[in-house]
């Protein structure tokens, strides 16, 4: 949940954040890269090493970093320090996401992994949805109180309990572990399915902000309808993954997601944005389902899911920088390439995954030789 709202806490504030430091609304949405690009990388080898160190310390711990870095940004008088400091929030998200997946992998039965990680997927989606609500409410007032909050809320998460570990492996994991192509691809598909559908809370909030003139508070709340509609469809998601199969809930989620992005640039009028956001969140709900059951169901552990995990919000870091330009130039041209990037791209990268033999079907029929 802290992953999510995190990153997102910024969206519905960025003309203030311009304001207070006297940047381009361009520069501050780079916030949001700030933030996406060292948790992703980091994530990249964060999985292995958290299983060789002990997951439960090495989560305590960047528990603890994330309250000293939220602080930072809450008091940063510069825009540079606040940018280092968002960087420093995703160095220490980036160790817990993947390590708490394992974690639920180990303890749920295979033929339920789906709903289990539907479940998984509406935390997530409670703070996607309550981070531009929060961070555009707090912008009303004052910006800075969004990451106070945050830091309150990492302090608790510090102090709670979690699971014990599972006995060492005999064998520390390695890194070059994870890079298979069962890992890899599935990686690239949600690279760009988040590129192009969760990374766009920025761009909806520019959209509805330029055409509407709406203030934070309700920019926050349009925000809201991703992931109100991916936390009421999570469920669903992860029975879509259990009973039909992961592949089909990958594919629904691609195809469905590009028409409603595209419908956000094409429409005119408030409620059918919104509308099509919130379809944008179920879309994104069954894309996030169904790759982590295709990785986890084959048997990866903490790096594996680490590296599809740094994948996706390597793509979501990637989206401010990839349309915010090409919005400027042309509102409706910023929502039909990510769409039709959808639409046209990520379909092809799941046929490798689905006919070539690097599914993990595949991949168990050559191990039993």
């Amino acid at each position: 949940m802290l992953g999510p709202f995190g990153a997102g806490v910024v969206s519905s504030m960025l003309p203030e954040l311009s304001a207070t430091f006297g940047v381009s609304q361009g520069a501050a949405a780079t916030s949001l890269t700030a933030y996406l690009l060292p948790f992703a990388l980091v994530m990249l080898v964060s999985g292995t090493l958290g299983e060789r160190w002990g997951p439960t310390r090495t989560i305590r711990i960047a528990y603890a970093g994330y309250v000293v870095a939220a602080a930072l940004a809450a008091i940063a008088p510069w825009f540079w320090l606040f940018q280092a400091s968002r960087g420093l929030q995703g160095v220490a998200n980036a160790f817990t996401t993947p390590l708490l997946l394992t974690k639920l992998a180990a303890v749920t039965p295979k033929e339920r992994l789906g709903r289990a990680l539907g479940l998984y997927g509406a935390a997530q989606a409670i703070g996607q949805t309550s981070a531009p609500l929060a961070g555009g409410l707090a912008a009303e007032s004052s910006w800075r109180w969004a990451f106070a909050g945050t830091a309150v809320v990492a302090a608790v998460l510090t102090a709670s309990p979690l699971p014990a570990d599972d006995h060492a492996p005999e064998q520390p994991p390695r890194l070059r572990d994870a890079w298979q192509p069962v890992v890899v691809w599935p990686g690239i598909v949600i690279f760009v399915a988040w590129a192009c559908l969760a990374g766009l809370p920025f761009l909806v909030a520019f959209r509805v902000d330029d055409a509407f003139a709406l203030g934070p508070g309700a920019r926050g709340l349009v925000l809201t309808a991703y992931g109100l509609a991916g936390f009421v469809a999570a469920r669903l998601a992860g029975t879509v993954s259990d009973r039909f199969g992961p592949r089909l809930a990958v594919l629904l989620g691609l195809l469905l997601g590009a028409v409603a992005v595209a419908a956000i640039g094409l429409v005119g009028s408030l409620p059918p944005i919104v509308v099509a956001w919130a379809a944008a969140g179920v879309c994104g709900q069954l894309v996030l389902v169904g790759i982590n059951a295709l990785v986890l169901g084959a048997g990866g552990r903490g790096g594996a899911i680490s590296v599809v995990t740094a994948l996706r919000f390597l793509g979501m870091s990637a989206s401010p920088a990839a349309f915010t330009s090409l919005y400027r130039h042309d509102p409706v041209l910023g929502f039909l390439v990510p769409g039709a990037l959808l639409a046209a791209v990520a379909p092809l990268l799941a046929h490798r995954i689905f006919r070539s033999g690097t599914g993990p079907r595949a991949r168990l029929r050559h191990s039993r030789g």
